[in-house]
């Protein structure tokens, strides 16, 4: 079993919104990682609190996934100035069956959560300087 993350933003805080912004994370994460629809064992969405109009759990109902437990939540609240910290954002992981190794699953990060993706990318190069 591997992990697949993303994450999006959504254009403000309508059903609509939400459920685009979504919809189009996980037609990525899908295509990304070539998904079957039963190979996923579980999947967990947050949403900031500024997102409440729709739970994004919807769009992956709408795409089919019947049969995969979803689950909906807010994420904390951090402090802000912080890299991390986008309003209007929407992430997810997925518990996906796979042979394949954890190096080999493409996430994605979509419109304005793209910082995300930049401050991890940040880290990983400062840990490749620190390693022996």
């Amino acid at each position: 079993m591997r992990g697949i993350r993303g994450a999006t933003t959504a254009t403000g805080n309508e059903a609509g919104a939400i459920v685009e912004a979504t919809s189009e994370l996980l037609e990525a994460l899908v295509s990304r990682n070539d998904i079957r629809t039963e190979e996923i064992a579980f999947a967990y969405f947050t949403t900031t609190r500024d997102l409440d109009a729709e739970f994004p759990a919807l769009a992956a109902r709408r795409l089919g996934w019947l049969d995969v437990p979803l689950l909906c939540g807010h994420d904390m609240e951090v402090q802000q100035p912080n890299p991390r910290g986008i309003s209007l954002c929407i992430r997810i992981v997925i518990l996906y069956n796979t042979d394949r190794a954890q190096s080999e699953m493409r996430h994605a990060y979509l419109r304005g959560a793209q910082a995300i993706k930049q401050d991890l990318d940040q880290m990983r190069q400062m840990q490749d300087v620190m390693a022996p």
